[in-house]
């Protein structure tokens, strides 16, 4: 069978998807297309002319079986530019929506995000979503925005947007539950320098929070929570990881000043196996993001063993129980302290049991998909 992929807005979590999904079916033929994940607001609508009138046109026009694409696909445009496709199945995976997208203060607010959202979701013939919670507020949202239209809006939109709706989550590497540790000690030495001289005691919280230190990640809630640690008088340590920017939020460099004794790995580990195994010897993985789909990082630190402490919204209440997840910065400190006097009275930490969203167990899910779309 003759694939095509898009990822027309490549981040890094779209990138490590379609690389999951091509290597699970191995015997069919891909063709990959991607865009680079930058100049958001020109890439979502320019992706189809930079492929329809660029180097790509010519492998638009083969004969494909399917095509798979990802939300950020401007695929209405890419259609009407490209009529040979027309015919083609056609698959969207949303990894995200712009209805549920948290605007940053000095973000230029725009409809045609959520308009492509809409054009794209009517053009595909099969719709992925990788939670519940990102196809519901997909529909609600296209409903509350086209009650906005001030005339000849078509009945019926939404209805066939959610008839071909399906949520099928994102799997997570089988290497991921076969990850064994070394030792503790040697695992904290080789990862910060502050860290030579540090001993880390068996009664100390080790918790571990990683994302993109940017708007939406919650880096005033990681703070406060912090804080409320120190208060309670809890022995803990954190790994503060994840990429920064030179706008990133103001909270994470004071995190940095008034927690420098606590911080035992800060910044972006380059090493996808040294992560895993810092991950691997946490106690907890907190989570303070302001939006999130899936939160595969949260999965992935789940499965290695680590408790995980989030938010009691967007996707976290399809995938967490209700012990797990805090409704506010104070709730999470709580759960935090109390975590804390189980691990000192030498009690097991609750734990998270994904081995269902492994690859072996979701892509037969996703080719159950795809071959019922063709035989349609």
């Amino acid at each position: 069978m003759k694939v095509l992929l898009l990822s027309a807005y490549d981040a890094d979590s779209h990138k490590r998807w379609r690389k999951g999904l091509v290597a699970a079916f191995p015997k069919w033929q891909w063709t990959l297309l991607t865009l680079p994940p930058r100049y958001f607001s020109w890439r979502i609508r320019g992706n189809s002319l930079s492929w329809a009138r660029g180097d790509a046109a010519k492998i638009l026009k083969q004969g494909w079986d399917l095509i798979v694409t990802t939300s950020m696909t401007d695929l209405s445009a890419l259609r009407g530019l490209v009529p040979e496709i027309v015919g083609v199945p056609t698959i969207v995976y949303f990894h995200e929506n712009q209805f549920a997208y948290p605007v940053s203060s000095d973000a230029f607010r725009s409809v045609e995000p959520q308009l492509l959202n809409i054009y794209t979701a009517l053009a595909g013939d099969r719709l992925l979503f990788n939670s519940e919670y990102n196809r519901r507020t997909l529909i609600d949202g296209a409903a509350k925005l086209l009650k906005r239209f001030p005339d000849c809006v078509p009945p019926g939109i939404c209805a066939e947007i959610e008839e071909k709706s399906r949520v099928i989550p994102v799997p997570l590497e089988d290497i991921v539950f076969n990850i064994t540790a070394p030792e503790e000690e040697f695992l904290w030495k080789c990862h910060s320098k502050r860290n030579e001289q540090r001993d880390i005691s068996k009664d100390t919280l080790i918790i571990s929070w990683a994302a993109r230190w940017e708007y939406d990640k919650g880096a005033d809630r990681l703070l406060h929570i912090l804080r409320g640690l120190k208060d309670k008088k809890v022995k803990f340590l954190v790994n503060l990881m994840g990429q920064s920017f030179r706008n990133s939020p103001a909270e994470f460099a004071q995190i940095q000043r008034e927690f420098s004794e606590h911080l035992l790995v800060l910044g972006f580990v380059e090493s996808t196996e040294s992560y895993r195994q810092i991950l691997r010897h946490s106690h907890i993985f907190l989570s303070t993001a302001y939006h999130e789909f899936q939160g595969l990082a949260v999965m992935e630190a789940a499965i290695l063993g680590a408790t995980p402490i989030v938010p009691d919204e967007q996707c976290y209440p399809e995938f967490y129980p209700e012990g797990l997840r805090y409704s506010s910065s104070d709730d999470a400190v709580q759960k935090l302290e109390s975590l804390y006097q189980s691990l000192v009275a030498g009690r097991k930490l609750q734990q998270v049991d994904f081995s269902h969203f492994s690859g072996e167990a979701m892509w037969v899910k996703y080719r159950e998909q795809f071959v019922s779309l063709i035989k349609s």
